[in-house]
């Protein structure tokens, strides 16, 4: 089969398993839709906490950026990954004891107050929303490339896939649809990594093949890949930072923080029968998440190291890197670059007019590299790539068989979808049970309440899908927002409401809504929102980046600090808890009796 029709094949065959388990794992009770009836097995739940975490910006996103920002990357690798153990270790065996299947829930009856279960709702459906816009994304991105449409139709076919097997399964079908996702996702992510591993350094290993000779020589692949960028101007791959060492460690922390906030991933530990089981799943899901984030540096970059091979045939056969002949002809460059180049998200300009393509960092400060250059001929960097495209054109670009890009295209949709279902799960819940159920219809009946949950996702996907296709202008580093934005509002509570006994219900509202609005605050300011008399509001307040140069993506930390010291003031000016909420804060956490909670709704 050609390449075309083997993507079509193979993407159809997994849409197809999920639908055709999605049928088969229907809920048909609010039990069935909120938790999957909660006995689902460890290592299923695992696995579908794997697929639920991994979303576009791991799979599609995340090596990508770690080729274009080097050794900075890694706070993604720290942030997301150190986050998930935070969150099993701190935050998921507790909530799982206390019973509650929503964030809100449990803060609403922590705080014993309808008022700070709606305030966790806001911002639940703030992070969520803001988290579902890169999903839609990365299904455009992906479905663009691979099927032939445009980024629209592909946002349209996701959200008809995601129509079909969440509405009507709910966490039960999310959860059985998300393991199957996470095979597919983990071997298109994978297979291709080892194929490359094995052309550039004979290892078979990825994560062991960074570290290895490249093809060849006897220098590192490391070793060639920072001789390669620098001597085009490029950062050193192996220690460039991002930004400030402050500025990392903030978004590092905004990250792992964020993480325990989010709320997708917290209801998985409720599908599980027993606190024992919880922590085991969490265990389960750490081994599956590694597979994949200890695969992404090296796949990251051996494709950097690809690339600059494919448009300057010095880097693999040696000799000058700026004489002309040295860089690739225009009318020879291959398929995959005329196939990228459609979608926009790989760009060649031809600014010297010799019919090649010269890739180099023309605004380096490496005043060298610009100079010999520029005694090229050089006028400018003439291509463009951007990140998304590292992961998803990685088999491509080492001309690997049609089935593997075919399954890269599958793994890349497994990723954004099953995320995208576990976020749409998160908001029907919040918007059903801690809303209408809760709050404004408490008499509903368990019928009722079905149906709205059902209806409550439906609209989510239409409000998704249409933020997809018109996204905000802050939409670049919308993931990362969404981290922010869950780290300044819901980690913050959560954890009090775990460990603070006398953490009160007036505390708690007021750090949340200070939290939450001052990373709003900060984000939009920076993205020139707000406007006073046709100027820009960012010079009222300093300028970009004005708080130390932290930027607005990694500002969730500094919010869930503010976050506790408003909660905290607040909480010493105002009543403490009732005993019975104290009593019930210190039976959650001891161990003693924990086997005896089922986990009722």
């Amino acid at each position: 089969m050609d390449l075309q029709t083997t993507i079509y094949v193979t993407v159809g065959l997994s849409f197809a398993l999920y639908i055709g388990i999605a049928i088969w794992t229907r809920a048909s009770t609010t039990g069935e839709f909120y938790s999957a009836g909660g006995n689902v097995h460890p290592i299923a739940n695992g696995m579908a906490t794997g697929a639920d975490w991994m979303s576009a910006a791991s799979f599609i996103s995340m090596a990508g950026l770690i080729a274009n920002m080097g050794y900075g990357g890694g706070l993604f690798l720290m942030g997301w990954t150190g986050g998930y153990v935070l969150l099993a270790m701190l935050l998921a065996p507790y909530l799982r004891k206390f019973g509650k299947f929503t964030v809100p829930q449990f803060i609403g009856d922590r705080f014993y107050s309808k008022g700070a279960s709606l305030i966790a709702v806001v911002c639940l459906l703030t992070a969520s929303i803001t988290y579902i816009i890169g999903q839609m994304t990365g299904v455009g991105v992906a479905f663009a490339r691979f099927l032939g449409v445009s980024s629209d139709v592909g946002i349209y076919v996701g959200m008809g896939i995601v129509f079909l097997y969440a509405v009507f399964g709910g966490m039960k079908g999310i959860t059985y649809t998300q393991v199957a996702q996470y095979i597919v996702l983990i071997l298109a992510y994978t297979i291709p990594a080892i194929f490359i591993s094995l052309q550039l350094t004979g290892n078979f290993l990825p994560q062991l093949g960074l570290g290895s000779n490249y093809s060849g020589t006897d220098i590192t692949l490391l070793a060639k890949l920072d001789s390669v960028v620098t001597d085009l101007g490029f950062g050193k791959y192996t220690t460039t930072t991002a930004g400030s060492t402050l500025n990392m460690f903030v978004y590092t922390m905004s990250l792992m923080i964020g993480t325990a906030g989010l709320p997708h991933v917290i209801m998985r530990f409720f599908t599980v029968p027993t606190v024992k089981d919880a922590r085991s799943s969490a265990g389960w899901a750490l081994v599956f998440i590694a597979i994949l984030y200890t695969t992404a540096p090296a796949v990251a970059a051996m494709a950097k190291l690809n690339i600059h091979a494919t448009v300057n045939t010095a880097v693999a056969k040696g000799g000058d890197l700026y004489a002309p002949e040295a860089s690739l002809k225009a009318e020879d460059r291959p398929d995959w670059m005329k196939r990228w180049e459609k979608t926009g998200l790989l760009k060649f300009t031809d600014k010297n007019a010799d019919g090649r393509i010269q890739y180099y960092n023309d605004k380096s400060k490496n005043e060298a590299a610009v100079a010999k250059a520029t005694a090229a001929g050089w006028k400018g960097n003439e291509l463009e790539v951007n990140a998304d495209i590292i992961v998803l054109a990685n088999p491509e670009i080492a001309l690997l068989p049609n089935w593997v890009i075919g399954l890269v295209a599958a793994g890349g949709l497994a990723a954004a979808l099953s995320t995208a279902a576990g976020l749409l799960m998160a908001i029907s819940a919040a918007v059903s049970h801690d809303l209408i159920k809760t709050i404004f219809v408490p008499d509903i009946s368990e019928k009722g309440e079905l149906l709205a949950g059902k209806i409550a996702m439906a609209v989510a996907i239409v409000i998704s899908g249409w933020l997809g296709l018109n996204p905000p202008g802050f939409a670049a580093g919308t993931v990362a927002l969404a981290f922010g934005i869950a780290a300044s509002s819901l980690f913050p509570a959560i954890m009090m409401g775990i460990f603070s006994k006398k953490m009160n219900k007036e505390g708690a509202m007021a750090g949340m809504l200070a939290g939450l609005f001052v990373t709003l605050f900060y984000v939009f300011a920076h993205k020139g929102i707000f406007f006073i008399k046709g100027t820009d509001f960012l010079p009222l307040i300093g300028g970009a980046n004005p708080f130390f140069g932290i930027t607005p993506e990694a500002f969730g930390a500094i919010g869930a600090l503010v976050n506790f010291a408003v909660a905290f003031a607040v909480d010493k000016m105002t009543p403490e808890p009732p005993a019975h909420i104290q009593h019930m804060v210190e039976a959650v956490r001891t161990p003693r009796g924990s086997k005896l909670v089922g986990g009722a709704h």
